[in-house]
């Protein structure tokens, strides 16, 4: 079967969204709750990771096989929704709403409100207050719709309207996890460099096959493009990245993973850290090459996970690291595992 692929550049994206996390990333937990409707396409679709796709001749029971949520035609009054509770509750900087692929199926407009709670429980999140943080919006057919937040908040849950029904291919929601805020006082170690603990990539000189932003993602990478892979280097030095921890942190045990990575995991890595104050982000790249080394180069092996504690210099509390590998390829995912700092 012939397959259509759509996919949004991310050189094309505002920056409210190309230095954001995706909160509605089912990886990192998000989960479909509700829906009035979802009889051609499950709400599930809209969320996935992949691009959305078309594949010519693909039919199932309900019709034509539709990469997204897709609700029948509406017969009767009212519109189509859908409750969805995000793996990361945080603030929201905007969102794309892509209709890739839907044609005379696409909505004609949607809003999105959102909530924060602890509860799944249908009728729990009925008789909340909801804020409208997206106004009824239109849409046009197969195309991405790049929409900024029009509300302030640590939200958890959202509700998608469509009016008055039809499809939505995926839907990204754009911002910052809330990260280890209410969690400081507890003790315990945690990843401090967690996607889910507030974590994101800031800086790097390449990402040619697979995103930063991967490496700090939950759990072991699924597979080789599940990770964070640079192009072969065919001049002199090594590819580097730069991330900002979720909270300023004492490190005690680093873990590097190059799950799936084989004929292209780097030689060795080695990492650098400091701790930056609050608007001084600016000049990090340069400002990094001459950061105290946290780690000093350390051998790799191909699909392993790596594991250092004794090897680590005692640096203090520190808030963004410098990873470097030598001189190329591909790692899967980093961990740094600390206290949060007071104060």
């Amino acid at each position: 079967m012939n397959e259509q692929i759509r996919v949004a550049e991310p050189a094309l994206l505002p920056d409210w969204a190309r230095n954001a996390t995706n909160l509605a990333d089912p990886r990192l937990g998000t989960r479909a709750l509700h829906a009035s409707d979802a009889f051609f396409g499950p709400v599930e679709r809209m969320l996935q990771v992949e691009p959305a796709r078309f594949v010519v001749g693909k039919f199932d029971d309900h019709g034509k096989w539709m990469d997204g949520w897709e609700t029948r035609r509406r017969r009767s009054a009212g519109h189509d929704w859908c409750v969805v509770r995000l793996g990361c509750a945080g603030q929201i900087a905007g969102f794309d709403v892509d209709t890739s692929h839907f044609h005379g199926n696409c909505p004609p407009a949607v809003s999105i409100e959102a909530t924060r709670c602890d509860s799944d429980d249908p009728e729990v999140l009925e008789g909340l207050s909801w804020t409208e943080i997206l106004p009824a919006t239109p849409l046009q057919p197969d195309s991405h719709h790049l929409l900024r937040c029009a509300g302030q908040g640590d939200w958890s849950h959202l509700r998608i309207r469509i009016y008055p029904d039809g499809g939505i291919a995926r839907l990204r929601v754009y911002g910052r996890p809330a990260g280890l805020a209410g969690r400081l006082d507890d003790g315990a170690e945690v990843d401090l460099l967690a996607l889910e603990n507030g974590g994101r990539p800031v800086a790097w000189n390449d990402a040619h096959f697979g995103a930063v932003g991967n490496l700090i993602l939950p759990g072991r990478g699924v597979n080789m493009g599940d990770g964070w892979e640079t192009r072969r280097r065919r001049e002199p030095g090594n590819d580097w990245c730069i991330l900002a921890l979720g909270a300023a942190g004492s490190i005690s045990r680093v873990e590097l993973d190059t799950a799936h990575f084989k004929g292209n995991y780097p030689d060795r890595f080695s990492l650098q850290a400091a701790k930056v104050e609050p608007g001084k982000e600016h000049a990090l790249v340069n400002e990094s090459l001459f950061w105290p080394e946290l780690l000093a180069p350390q051998p790799l092996s191909m699909d392993a996970l790596h594991s250092f504690a004794q090897e680590l210099v005692a640096l203090g509390p520190i808030t963004h690291v410098r990873l470097n590998i030598y001189p190329d390829g591909g790692v899967s995912r980093l961990r740094l595992w600390g206290r949060p700092a007071h104060g």
